[in-house]
Protein backbone atom coordinates (compact mmCIF):
# COMPACT_ATOMS: atom_id res chain seq x y z
CA UNK A 1 0.00 0.00 0.00
CA UNK A 2 1.38 3.49 -1.25
CA UNK A 3 1.46 6.46 0.92
CA UNK A 4 1.01 9.97 -0.08
CA UNK A 5 4.96 11.61 0.42
CA UNK A 6 5.66 13.90 3.41
CA UNK A 7 6.26 17.54 3.08
CA UNK A 8 9.67 18.03 3.82
CA UNK A 9 9.05 21.50 5.68
CA UNK A 10 5.82 21.23 7.78
CA UNK A 11 2.78 23.12 7.03
CA UNK A 12 2.99 25.73 10.16
CA UNK A 13 6.36 27.35 8.73
CA UNK A 14 6.21 26.86 5.01
CA UNK A 15 3.45 29.01 5.22
CA UNK A 16 5.07 31.91 6.82
CA UNK A 17 5.86 34.98 4.34
CA UNK A 18 9.33 36.21 5.05
CA UNK A 19 10.27 39.55 6.57
CA UNK A 20 9.40 42.20 3.80
CA UNK A 21 11.63 45.24 5.50
CA UNK A 22 14.32 42.46 5.64
CA UNK A 23 14.26 41.38 2.21
CA UNK A 24 14.07 44.95 1.03
CA UNK A 25 17.38 45.98 2.99
CA UNK A 26 19.27 43.06 1.91
CA UNK A 27 18.60 43.58 -1.74
CA UNK A 28 19.31 46.80 -1.33
CA UNK A 29 22.95 45.92 0.07
CA UNK A 30 23.51 42.89 -2.33
CA UNK A 31 23.23 45.43 -5.30
CA UNK A 32 25.39 48.22 -3.06
CA UNK A 33 27.70 45.32 -3.09
CA UNK A 34 27.53 45.12 -7.24
CA UNK A 35 28.43 48.56 -7.40
CA UNK A 36 25.30 50.05 -8.16
CA UNK A 37 24.49 53.32 -5.56
CA UNK A 38 21.66 52.21 -4.67
CA UNK A 39 19.69 54.05 -1.41
CA UNK A 40 17.99 52.60 0.72
CA UNK A 41 15.02 53.08 2.79
CA UNK A 42 13.94 50.17 3.96
CA UNK A 43 15.72 49.48 7.16
CA UNK A 44 13.77 49.83 10.92
CA UNK A 45 17.38 50.75 12.87
CA UNK A 46 18.63 53.61 13.99
CA UNK A 47 22.33 54.83 11.82
CA UNK A 48 23.95 55.80 14.97
CA UNK A 49 26.54 53.75 17.00
CA UNK A 50 25.44 52.84 20.38
CA UNK A 51 26.46 55.50 23.00
CA UNK A 52 29.87 54.46 24.22
CA UNK A 53 28.91 54.11 28.04
CA UNK A 54 27.13 51.15 27.24
CA UNK A 55 29.49 49.43 25.05
CA UNK A 56 32.17 49.78 27.51
CA UNK A 57 29.28 48.54 30.28
CA UNK A 58 29.25 45.43 28.00
CA UNK A 59 33.19 44.90 27.49
CA UNK A 60 33.50 45.03 31.49
CA UNK A 61 30.71 42.63 31.93
CA UNK A 62 32.56 40.54 29.08
CA UNK A 63 35.59 40.35 30.95
CA UNK A 64 33.65 39.15 34.02
CA UNK A 65 33.61 35.21 34.71
CA UNK A 66 30.19 35.36 36.02
CA UNK A 67 28.71 36.52 33.14
CA UNK A 68 29.97 33.14 31.36
CA UNK A 69 27.54 31.43 32.61
CA UNK A 70 24.00 30.47 32.36
CA UNK A 71 21.55 33.39 34.08
CA UNK A 72 18.08 33.26 35.27
CA UNK A 73 15.56 32.51 32.39
CA UNK A 74 13.32 35.50 33.58
CA UNK A 75 16.33 38.29 33.21
CA UNK A 76 19.20 39.29 35.44
CA UNK A 77 17.23 40.34 38.85
CA UNK A 78 19.38 43.97 38.41
CA UNK A 79 18.35 44.28 34.73
CA UNK A 80 14.13 44.10 35.74
CA UNK A 81 14.79 45.99 38.50
CA UNK A 82 16.06 49.03 36.36
CA UNK A 83 13.48 48.13 33.41
CA UNK A 84 10.57 48.42 36.65
CA UNK A 85 12.36 51.66 37.47
CA UNK A 86 12.37 52.85 34.04
CA UNK A 87 8.67 51.85 33.91
CA UNK A 88 7.26 54.02 36.77
CA UNK A 89 9.83 57.14 35.83
CA UNK A 90 8.95 57.15 31.75
CA UNK A 91 5.40 55.13 31.61
CA UNK A 92 3.80 56.64 35.13
CA UNK A 93 2.92 53.39 36.74
CA UNK A 94 4.55 50.07 38.81
CA UNK A 95 5.16 46.84 37.37
CA UNK A 96 6.66 44.33 39.63
CA UNK A 97 10.56 42.93 38.59
CA UNK A 98 8.60 39.20 38.79
CA UNK A 99 6.15 40.30 36.51
CA UNK A 100 8.82 41.46 33.80
CA UNK A 101 10.76 38.62 31.42
CA UNK A 102 13.56 40.12 29.43
CA UNK A 103 13.83 38.09 25.91
CA UNK A 104 16.14 37.77 23.28
CA UNK A 105 14.59 41.10 21.44
CA UNK A 106 11.68 42.89 20.85
CA UNK A 107 10.59 40.05 18.20
CA UNK A 108 10.85 37.36 20.56
CA UNK A 109 9.00 39.67 23.30
CA UNK A 110 6.19 40.00 20.12
CA UNK A 111 6.14 35.91 20.04
CA UNK A 112 5.99 34.88 23.09
CA UNK A 113 3.16 37.07 24.03
CA UNK A 114 0.68 35.70 21.38
CA UNK A 115 1.61 32.27 22.08
CA UNK A 116 0.89 33.01 25.82
CA UNK A 117 -2.47 34.65 24.61
CA UNK A 118 -4.04 32.96 21.58
CA UNK A 119 -5.23 29.36 21.01
CA UNK A 120 -6.91 28.14 17.83
CA UNK A 121 -9.96 30.18 16.77
CA UNK A 122 -9.18 33.47 18.78
CA UNK A 123 -9.30 36.48 16.77
CA UNK A 124 -6.70 39.42 17.12
CA UNK A 125 -8.01 42.88 16.02
CA UNK A 126 -5.15 44.85 13.96
CA UNK A 127 -5.22 48.33 12.87
CA UNK A 128 -3.55 48.22 9.82
CA UNK A 129 -0.99 49.43 8.00
CA UNK A 130 1.17 47.32 10.23
CA UNK A 131 4.13 45.76 11.44
CA UNK A 132 4.29 43.01 9.05
CA UNK A 133 5.64 40.43 12.09
CA UNK A 134 2.85 40.48 13.36
CA UNK A 135 -0.04 39.21 11.03
CA UNK A 136 2.88 36.27 10.91
CA UNK A 137 3.48 35.23 14.49
CA UNK A 138 -0.72 35.50 15.36
CA UNK A 139 -0.84 32.65 12.59
CA UNK A 140 1.98 30.88 14.30
CA UNK A 141 0.34 31.01 17.64
CA UNK A 142 -2.93 29.48 16.21
CA UNK A 143 -4.72 33.10 16.01
CA UNK A 144 -6.36 34.74 13.34
CA UNK A 145 -5.64 38.36 12.02
CA UNK A 146 -8.60 41.02 11.57
CA UNK A 147 -7.10 43.81 9.70
CA UNK A 148 -9.09 47.09 11.02
CA UNK A 149 -7.75 49.68 8.05
CA UNK A 150 -7.35 53.34 8.62
CA UNK A 151 -5.82 55.56 5.65
CA UNK A 152 -4.06 58.75 4.83
CA UNK A 153 -7.05 60.44 5.57
CA UNK A 154 -7.16 59.44 9.31
CA UNK A 155 -3.54 59.54 9.51
CA UNK A 156 -3.13 55.80 9.85
CA UNK A 157 -5.29 56.04 12.99
CA UNK A 158 -8.50 53.44 13.70
CA UNK A 159 -11.31 54.86 16.00
CA UNK A 160 -13.14 52.87 18.55
CA UNK A 161 -16.19 53.04 16.26
CA UNK A 162 -14.44 50.28 13.58
CA UNK A 163 -12.70 48.53 16.32
CA UNK A 164 -16.73 47.76 17.10
CA UNK A 165 -17.25 46.91 14.42
CA UNK A 166 -14.79 44.21 13.37
CA UNK A 167 -15.59 42.54 16.68
CA UNK A 168 -16.50 39.53 17.18
CA UNK A 169 -17.47 36.57 19.46
CA UNK A 170 -14.08 35.48 19.01
CA UNK A 171 -11.86 38.39 19.03
CA UNK A 172 -9.48 37.89 22.14
CA UNK A 173 -6.40 40.52 21.99
CA UNK A 174 -6.26 44.34 20.63
CA UNK A 175 -2.99 44.86 19.09
CA UNK A 176 -1.50 48.54 19.40
CA UNK A 177 1.51 49.97 18.43
CA UNK A 178 2.20 53.49 18.95
CA UNK A 179 4.33 55.43 17.97
CA UNK A 180 3.82 52.89 15.04
CA UNK A 181 5.53 50.80 12.51
CA UNK A 182 5.33 51.47 9.46
CA UNK A 183 3.70 54.75 9.34
CA UNK A 184 5.35 57.03 12.29
CA UNK A 185 1.03 57.70 13.56
CA UNK A 186 1.37 58.63 17.54
CA UNK A 187 -2.29 58.05 19.10
CA UNK A 188 -2.86 60.91 21.30
CA UNK A 189 -3.65 60.34 25.42
CA UNK A 190 -7.46 60.83 24.67
CA UNK A 191 -7.69 58.62 21.61
CA UNK A 192 -5.58 55.41 23.63
CA UNK A 193 -8.16 56.24 26.67
CA UNK A 194 -11.07 55.34 24.70
CA UNK A 195 -9.71 52.42 23.01
CA UNK A 196 -8.48 51.10 26.38
CA UNK A 197 -11.85 51.84 27.99
CA UNK A 198 -13.83 50.14 24.99
CA UNK A 199 -11.23 46.65 25.71
CA UNK A 200 -11.94 47.10 29.27
CA UNK A 201 -15.45 46.71 28.55
CA UNK A 202 -15.41 44.12 26.23
CA UNK A 203 -13.14 41.92 28.26
CA UNK A 204 -10.20 42.17 25.37
CA UNK A 205 -6.74 41.71 26.15
CA UNK A 206 -4.60 44.31 24.49
CA UNK A 207 -0.82 43.93 23.66
CA UNK A 208 0.90 47.09 22.96
CA UNK A 209 4.14 47.51 21.55
CA UNK A 210 6.03 50.71 23.06
CA UNK A 211 9.49 50.23 21.43
CA UNK A 212 9.49 53.49 19.61
CA UNK A 213 8.18 55.01 22.72
CA UNK A 214 10.82 58.01 23.09
CA UNK A 215 10.78 58.91 19.51
CA UNK A 216 8.18 61.69 19.37
CA UNK A 217 8.02 65.03 17.39
CA UNK A 218 5.72 68.29 17.55
CA UNK A 219 3.05 68.09 19.77
CA UNK A 220 3.07 64.52 20.27
CA UNK A 221 2.64 63.38 23.72
CA UNK A 222 3.83 60.27 25.97
CA UNK A 223 0.83 58.19 26.09
CA UNK A 224 0.44 54.80 27.63
CA UNK A 225 -2.50 52.49 27.81
CA UNK A 226 -2.22 51.30 31.25
CA UNK A 227 -1.12 54.75 32.91
CA UNK A 228 -4.11 56.46 31.07
CA UNK A 229 -6.66 53.25 32.40
CA UNK A 230 -5.12 51.39 34.97
CA UNK A 231 -7.96 48.96 35.13
CA UNK A 232 -6.70 47.24 32.17
CA UNK A 233 -3.49 46.08 33.61
CA UNK A 234 -4.94 42.70 34.07
CA UNK A 235 -5.48 41.86 30.70
CA UNK A 236 -2.63 43.98 28.98
CA UNK A 237 0.81 42.60 28.17
CA UNK A 238 3.37 45.42 27.27
CA UNK A 239 6.17 44.76 24.80
CA UNK A 240 9.71 46.80 24.57
CA UNK A 241 13.49 46.65 24.36
CA UNK A 242 16.45 48.70 23.92
CA UNK A 243 16.68 48.93 20.25
CA UNK A 244 14.92 51.69 18.98
CA UNK A 245 15.46 53.74 21.95
CA UNK A 246 19.47 53.09 22.33
CA UNK A 247 20.63 52.31 18.81
CA UNK A 248 20.95 49.06 20.10
CA UNK A 249 19.42 46.68 17.13
CA UNK A 250 22.00 44.29 17.14
CA UNK A 251 22.03 43.58 20.79
CA UNK A 252 19.07 41.59 21.09
CA UNK A 253 17.49 42.78 24.31
CA UNK A 254 13.77 43.31 24.48
CA UNK A 255 11.04 42.59 27.44
CA UNK A 256 7.47 42.16 27.86
CA UNK A 257 5.32 42.76 30.85
CA UNK A 258 1.75 41.67 32.01
CA UNK A 259 -0.16 39.42 34.73
CA UNK A 260 1.72 36.95 36.60
CA UNK A 261 0.30 34.23 34.91
CA UNK A 262 0.99 35.44 31.37
CA UNK A 263 4.38 36.04 32.30
CA UNK A 264 4.91 32.74 33.83
CA UNK A 265 3.76 30.94 30.98
CA UNK A 266 6.01 32.93 28.41
CA UNK A 267 9.15 32.21 30.83
CA UNK A 268 8.08 28.75 30.59
CA UNK A 269 7.87 28.94 26.95
CA UNK A 270 11.21 30.70 26.64
CA UNK A 271 13.10 28.07 29.43
CA UNK A 272 13.21 25.73 26.55
CA UNK A 273 13.15 27.84 23.23
CA UNK A 274 16.35 30.03 24.58
CA UNK A 275 17.17 29.84 27.58
CA UNK A 276 18.28 33.33 29.14
CA UNK A 277 19.47 36.14 27.02
CA UNK A 278 22.94 36.56 26.75
CA UNK A 279 24.39 38.05 29.96
CA UNK A 280 26.89 40.67 28.07
CA UNK A 281 23.65 42.40 25.81
CA UNK A 282 21.82 41.94 29.44
CA UNK A 283 24.69 44.11 31.26
CA UNK A 284 25.12 46.69 28.54
CA UNK A 285 20.69 46.89 28.91
CA UNK A 286 21.37 47.55 32.35
CA UNK A 287 23.60 50.57 31.31
CA UNK A 288 21.08 51.69 29.07
CA UNK A 289 17.66 51.79 30.72
CA UNK A 290 19.65 52.93 33.79
CA UNK A 291 20.64 55.94 32.48
CA UNK A 292 19.43 59.12 31.34
CA UNK A 293 17.94 59.98 28.24
CA UNK A 294 20.43 62.52 26.84
CA UNK A 295 21.90 60.37 24.14
CA UNK A 296 18.29 59.78 23.40
CA UNK A 297 17.33 63.16 22.58
CA UNK A 298 20.80 63.51 20.77
CA UNK A 299 18.84 61.17 18.16
CA UNK A 300 15.59 62.61 18.39
CA UNK A 301 16.91 66.23 17.46
CA UNK A 302 18.70 64.25 13.95
CA UNK A 303 15.77 62.31 13.14
CA UNK A 304 13.39 65.06 13.68
CA UNK A 305 15.36 67.06 11.67
CA UNK A 306 15.19 63.88 8.85
CA UNK A 307 11.58 63.72 8.89
CA UNK A 308 10.88 67.76 8.45
CA UNK A 309 13.18 67.27 4.99
CA UNK A 310 11.88 64.06 3.61
CA UNK A 311 8.29 65.04 3.99
CA UNK A 312 8.50 68.22 2.30
CA UNK A 313 10.36 66.65 -0.46
CA UNK A 314 8.00 63.82 -0.61
CA UNK A 315 5.14 66.58 -0.66
CA UNK A 316 6.97 68.08 -4.09
CA UNK A 317 5.90 65.01 -5.75
CA UNK A 318 3.00 65.34 -8.06
CA UNK A 319 -0.03 62.05 -6.46
CA UNK A 320 1.97 61.31 -3.43
CA UNK A 321 0.49 62.61 -0.17
CA UNK A 322 2.41 62.64 3.37
CA UNK A 323 0.71 62.52 6.59
CA UNK A 324 3.21 64.08 8.80
CA UNK A 325 4.72 61.62 11.02
CA UNK A 326 4.73 62.22 14.76
CA UNK A 327 6.80 59.08 16.21
CA UNK A 328 9.19 56.39 15.11
CA UNK A 329 11.11 57.11 12.46
CA UNK A 330 9.37 56.30 9.13
CA UNK A 331 7.05 58.07 6.55
CA UNK A 332 4.79 56.30 5.11
CA UNK A 333 3.14 57.83 1.70
CA UNK A 334 0.18 57.41 0.26
CA UNK A 335 0.77 56.73 -4.17
CA UNK A 336 -2.96 55.84 -4.54
CA UNK A 337 -2.70 59.05 -7.00
CA UNK A 338 -0.32 57.06 -9.52
CA UNK A 339 -1.76 53.56 -9.14
CA UNK A 340 -3.48 53.19 -12.64
CA UNK A 341 -0.81 55.85 -14.57
CA UNK A 342 2.25 54.99 -16.57
CA UNK A 343 6.07 55.33 -16.18
CA UNK A 344 8.28 54.42 -18.79
CA UNK A 345 5.72 52.04 -20.42
CA UNK A 346 4.67 50.32 -17.89
CA UNK A 347 1.35 50.87 -15.83
CA UNK A 348 1.68 51.17 -12.26
CA UNK A 349 -0.98 48.80 -10.80
CA UNK A 350 0.31 48.39 -7.63
CA UNK A 351 2.45 50.06 -5.06
CA UNK A 352 4.54 46.93 -5.68
CA UNK A 353 5.42 47.56 -9.37
CA UNK A 354 5.76 51.22 -8.15
CA UNK A 355 8.46 50.12 -5.59
CA UNK A 356 10.49 48.08 -8.21
CA UNK A 357 10.31 50.77 -10.54
CA UNK A 358 12.14 53.13 -8.22
CA UNK A 359 14.47 50.02 -7.43
CA UNK A 360 15.23 49.51 -11.21
CA UNK A 361 15.14 53.15 -12.88
CA UNK A 362 15.99 55.10 -10.02
CA UNK A 363 18.08 52.88 -7.28
CA UNK A 364 15.69 53.70 -4.82
CA UNK A 365 14.76 51.19 -2.40
CA UNK A 366 11.49 51.43 -0.70
CA UNK A 367 9.31 48.90 1.07
CA UNK A 368 5.77 48.67 -0.59
CA UNK A 369 2.29 48.61 1.01
CA UNK A 370 1.16 45.38 0.37
CA UNK A 371 3.97 44.41 2.71
CA UNK A 372 1.91 46.00 5.78
CA UNK A 373 -1.68 46.05 4.90
CA UNK A 374 -3.23 46.91 1.30
CA UNK A 375 -1.23 48.16 -1.73
CA UNK A 376 -0.76 52.09 -2.17
CA UNK A 377 1.94 53.25 -0.03
CA UNK A 378 5.45 53.13 0.41
CA UNK A 379 7.18 52.44 4.09
CA UNK A 380 10.36 54.89 4.13
CA UNK A 381 12.67 54.91 6.99
CA UNK A 382 14.57 58.48 7.52
CA UNK A 383 17.24 56.70 9.73
CA UNK A 384 19.73 57.55 7.58
CA UNK A 385 21.69 60.71 6.55
CA UNK A 386 20.52 63.77 5.36
CA UNK A 387 22.86 63.71 2.63
CA UNK A 388 21.06 60.61 1.27
CA UNK A 389 17.65 61.56 2.06
CA UNK A 390 18.04 64.39 -0.43
CA UNK A 391 19.79 62.14 -2.66
CA UNK A 392 16.98 59.72 -2.71
CA UNK A 393 14.11 61.37 -2.75
CA UNK A 394 15.65 63.79 -5.64
CA UNK A 395 16.06 60.54 -7.53
CA UNK A 396 12.64 59.98 -6.84
CA UNK A 397 11.26 63.32 -7.90
CA UNK A 398 13.22 63.13 -11.12
CA UNK A 399 11.34 59.65 -12.24
CA UNK A 400 7.88 60.23 -10.77
CA UNK A 401 7.89 63.42 -12.99
CA UNK A 402 7.41 61.14 -16.02
CA UNK A 403 4.87 59.73 -15.07
CA UNK A 404 1.94 60.35 -17.20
Amino acid sequence: MSTAPRSRVSARLAAIAPSATLAVDAKAKALRAAGRPVIGFGAGEPDFATPDYIVDAAVAAAQDPVNHKYSPTKGLPELREVISAKTLRDSGYLVSPEDILVTNGGKQAVFQAFAALLDPGDEVLMPTPIWTTYPEVVALAGGSTVEVFAGADQEYKVTVEQLEAARTEHTKVLLLCSPSNPTGAVYTPAELTHIGQWALEHGIWVVTDEIYEHLLYDDAQPAHIVALVPELADQTVVLNGVAKTYAMTGWRVGWMMGPSDVIRAATNFQSHLSSNVANVSQRAAIAAVGGDLSAVAHMRTAFDRRRQLIVSMLSEIDGVQVPTPKGAFYAYPSVEGLIGRSLRGHVIDSSATLADLLLEYAEVAVVPGEAFGPSGFLRMSYAMSDDAITEGVTRMQQLLAEVN
